[in-house]
C-alpha cells in the first residue's frame, strides 16, 4: 500500500475517525485505524463493538493495500506534521509516513483479527445538518451520565412522519426538541433510544454538508443499529436496549405563573449569585409583580443578590433552583427572550422560548426540578 494526500484532510479525517476509539481496548486490534486503499481512495474505520466509523478520501495511490496501526497515535503524528503533502507507504509489519523533513515508522497489527464494521442500516431519510446538531445540543444536555442507568443515559428518538421528537433526562431535568424532517418513502413511525454522547459527537462532526443522513435498522431497537452519513463520512453505533421513562407525563398541561425575562440579563446574573453559592446549594427565585429577586448563600459563607425586570403574570412565587442546571437550560434558549412557566414552588418548572410558536426555535421545552429550601 503507497499513497499520497495533503496534510490537513488526513490529519482531520484521522482525529474524526479515532474520536471514537476505547481507551481501554477489550483486544488490542479495537485500538486501531485500519487504512485500506484503493482506486485513488483511502477509507480509514474504527470500530469497537458498539460505534463505528468510517471517512472516504481522494488520495493520489501508488498500490492498492490496507494496515491496521494505532489510532490514536496516528492522530498525533498526523497533527504534528508539517504543512507539506504526505507520503504513506506499508512494507511488511511496518508503515511509514514521509511529510517534508519528518519521517515517522509505525508498526502494524495484524489486520485479518480486526472486526469487519456494520453495515450501514436503510435510509430512514434527511435533516438540515445545522438544525439537527443545534437540537441535539439542545437535548443532550439533559442525559445522564450514570452508566448503572442506561434508560437515562440515552436520547429517545421518536419519528412520526415528517417530525423526529428528541427527549433526554436524568431524573433532575428533561429537554424536548422538535424538528421536521424528511423522511424516505419506505419509513415507517419509530422510537429508538441513542447514547447521548455518541449522538452529540455525530452530529456536532457531520455539519459539513447541508443534510445529514439517517439511517435505522429494521429491528429499532435493542440489537438495532443506527447511522449518520454526511460529508465523505459515516457512523454507526447499537442503540441502547432500554426502557425510556414516560416522559410526557411529567410535562405540566396548565401554569399558574409565567414569566418573561432576557436570557442573557437572567444568565449573567445567575452567574454573579451563584459565586457565593457551595457546591450543589442552589439560588433562590423570588417572583413578584415588582420583578425577580435572585440570592445565593448565608451568612457563613458570603451572600448575594441581584434584581432583575421581568413581564410577570400570577400570584408571587419563591423557588430555587441548581444553578449549573438552570445555566444550561438558559444556555439552550436561541431566542433573545425566555419564557418561565411554573404551577406550584415545588413542581417543576417548564423554561421555553418566548418567540412565535412558528419558529424552529419555539419547538423547545426544559423542565427543571427545584431544589427544595429550607422550612
Amino acid at each position: 500500500m503507497k499513497f499520497r494526500i495533503e496534510r490537513d484532510a488526513l490529519a482531520e479525517a484521522v482525529a474524526w475517525s479515532a474520536r471514537s476509539l476505547p481507551a481501554r481496548p477489550a483486544a488490542p486490534v479495537l485500538a486501531g485505524l485500519l487504512l485500506d486503499v484503493s482506486d485513488d481512495q483511502l477509507s480509514i474505520s474504527g470500530f469497537d463493538y458498539e460505534v463505528s466509523t468510517h471517512a472516504n478520501l481522494e488520495v493520489t495511490a501508488g498500490s492498492t493495500g490496507r494496515a491496521l496501526v494505532s489510532g490514536r497515535l496516528l492522530a498525533d503524528i498526523s497533527k504534528a506534521l508539517p504543512a507539506h503533502p504526505v507520503e504513506f507507504s506499508a512494507d511488511g509489519s511496518r508503515v511509514s509516513i514521509t511529510c517534508g523533513s519528518a519521517k515517522f515508522t509505525l508498526p502494524t497489527m495484524p489486520d485479518e483479527d480486526y472486526p469487519r464494521l456494520p453495515e450501514m442500516p436503510t435510509t430512514a431519510g434527511t435533516v438540515s445538518s445545522s438544525v439537527f446538531a443545534r437540537a441535539v445540543a439542545q437535548v443532550a444536555i439533559a442525559a445522564g451520565k450514570d452508566d448503572t442507568l442506561p434508560m437515562l443515559t440515552g436520547v429517545r428518538m421518536e419519528i412520526d412522519g415528517d417530525r423526529v421528537t428528541l427527549a433526554a433526562t436524568d431524573r433532575y431535568r428533561l429537554a424536548v426538541r422538535e424538528l421536521n424532517w424528511a423522511p424516505s418513502s419506505a419509513t415507517s413511525d419509530a422510537q429508538v433510544l441513542v447514547p447521548a454522547r455518541t449522538l452529540a459527537d455525530a452530529a456536532k462532526s457531520l455539519t459539513g454538508d447541508a443534510e445529514l443522513t439517517i439511517a435505522l435498522s429494521a429491528s429499532g431497537a435493542g440489537e438495532g443499529i443506527i447511522g449518520f452519513a454526511g460529508t465523505g463520512r459515516r457512523t454507526t453505533t447499537r442503540l441502547l436496549d432500554a426502557q425510556f421513562p414516560p416522559y410526557r407525563t411529567l410535562l405540566p398541561s396548565e401554569f399558574s405563573v409565567t414569566a418573561e425575562v432576557s436570557v442573557a440579563a437572567l444568565t449573567e446574573a445567575v452567574k454573579r449569585v451563584a459565586l457565593v453559592a457551595d457546591r450543589g446549594n442552589p439560588v433562590r427565585l423570588d417572583f413578584s409583580d415588582g420583578g425577580l429577586t435572585l440570592s445565593a448563600g448565608g451568612d457563613d459563607e458570603g451572600k448575594a443578590e441581584e434584581n432583575l425586570e421581568v413581564d410577570y403574570e400570577g400570584e408571587p412565587i419563591t423557588t430555587a433552583f441548581n444553578p449549573a442546571f438552570l445555566l444550561e437550560g438558559l444556555g439552550a434558549i436561541e431566542e433573545p427572550m425566555a419564557r418561565l412557566l411554573f404551577t406550584t414552588p415545588t413542581k417543576p418548572a417548564v423554561i421555553r422560548p418566548a418567540g412565535a410558536a412558528s419558529g424552529e426555535g419555539s419547538n423547545y421545552t426544559y423542565l427543571i426540578m427545584p431544589v427544595r429550601l429550607p422550612g
